[in-house]
């Protein structure tokens, strides 16, 4: 099969998306939109019969005082990647790319390479000589990713080195997920473990309440976040992020973007962004307060969030990033920690992947990043 790629409308890129059973949020036309610094544009691949097969969402970072760019596809592009021709697909982009004023491209393959399940996960934490998820044999371990990995080394593209924690790339390389697809919500509920199943109850038997909220509850939101920020030590996205991510999300599709609250005796005490692609549903942000953690809002409002997930039809709900450390030390551990006691798995993709269309800027552009 014969390919042609070619920029495309964000008409276009959308329909392609809505045709898939579920893409990255970060492929969606409208994200573009969310990330105001950099300049975006779609692109199609497209068989010899001119139907799309293919699409990308490029996100352009412009170099200070000069015409050259950093090209982004976060999780992304979003095409065959197991295709024995995927030189074939992926040449035509960095030509074009080049030929956009580009020095280097990133982009992040929707790749899975290893699962591991909450009962694997659970023997490496108790296991004292194991400080990795990468130390414990995985469940699933998905061959085809290795090619892929392969093809792309002998392609020329490069991968970083991430530090073993899995946040050396933009978007994180390991994620931890509950699968949804043919399983009751009974199912799912029995695969939490008892500590989780305990506080559901608690913060129902104190008569925490879960409820959405919408863009005129974002500022109340950000009051949680804020604390969040504070308490956690990083810093808070500002209000208009979050209100630019519900504005054009939603104008994209209305149930893109959701917002959640737990209360309890009317007071907001958590509060989490959900986002949805087709059957993909993410849990994104997450803040609480610095009070009323006694009765559990964290934990009902999850359950609430993949409740409604589930009932939407949803075959993944994503809880989104986790290093991989299983070292109780770790100041990284307690992500792991909260997200096992779903019994979901830990997810590992193949990670970001860079090509030097320019050696000399793409090396000044990784001695810059290096010293941030």
């Amino acid at each position: 099969m014969s390919l042609t790629l070619r920029t495309i409308s964000r008409e276009q890129h959308l329909a392609y998306i809505q045709s898939l059973p579920a893409a990255s949020h970060c492929q969606v036309p409208a994200w573009a939109d969310v990330k105001t610094e950099w300049r975006s544009e779609s692109l199609g691949w497209f068989d010899n019969n001119g139907q799309i097969v293919g699409a990308g969402l490029v996100l352009y970072r412009q170099l200070p005082k000069i015409k050259r760019y950093l090209a982004y596809l976060p999780e992304g592009p979003v095409i065959n990647w197991y295709a024995p021709n995927l030189d074939e697909w992926l040449q035509p982009m960095l030509a074009h790319l080049k030929q956009q004023g580009a020095f280097s491209v990133k982009m992040g393959p929707p790749v899975v390479i290893r699962r591991w399940d909450s009962t694997a996960i659970k023997a490496g934490i108790q296991d004292p000589d194991v400080k990795r998820l990468r130390d414990v044999e995985a469940t699933v371990i998905e061959p085809r990713a290795f090619e892929v990995a392969d093809r792309l080394r002998k392609m020329g593209w490069q991968q970083g080195e991430d530090g073993g924690a899995g946040f050396g790339d933009v978007q994180p390389r390991f994620v931890f997920q509950v699968p949804l697809a043919n399983r009751s919500l009974e199912d799912v509920l029995k695969g939490f473990n008892q500590l989780w199943r305990r506080n559901i109850k608690k913060a129902d038997k104190a008569g925490v309440e879960v409820v959405q909220g919408g863009y005129e509850d974002l500022a109340e939101w950000q009051r949680l976040y804020e604390i969040t920020a504070v308490r956690d030590h990083f810093r808070p996205r500002p209000l208009s992020y979050f209100q630019r991510m519900w504005s054009v999300l939603n104008s994209e599709d209305p149930n893109r973007m959701r917002l959640y609250f737990a209360r309890h005796n009317g007071v907001n005490l958590s509060a989490a962004t959900m986002l949805v692609v087709g059957g993909h549903v993410w849990y994104s942000y997450g803040a609480s307060d610095n009070i009323g953690r006694e009765v559990r809002p964290s934990n009902a409002m999850q359950w609430r969030m993949l409740r409604d997930s589930y009932a939407m039809g949803a075959t993944v709900y994503d809880l989104r990033g986790i290093s991989d450390s299983l070292d109780e030390t770790d100041h990284l551990f307690g992500l792991i920690q909260f997200k096992v006691g779903t019994g979901g798995e830990a997810v590992e993709y193949v990670g970001e992947w860079d090509f030097p269309l320019n050696k000399l800027l793409h090396k000044a552009l990784d001695i810059y990043m290096s010293r941030r």
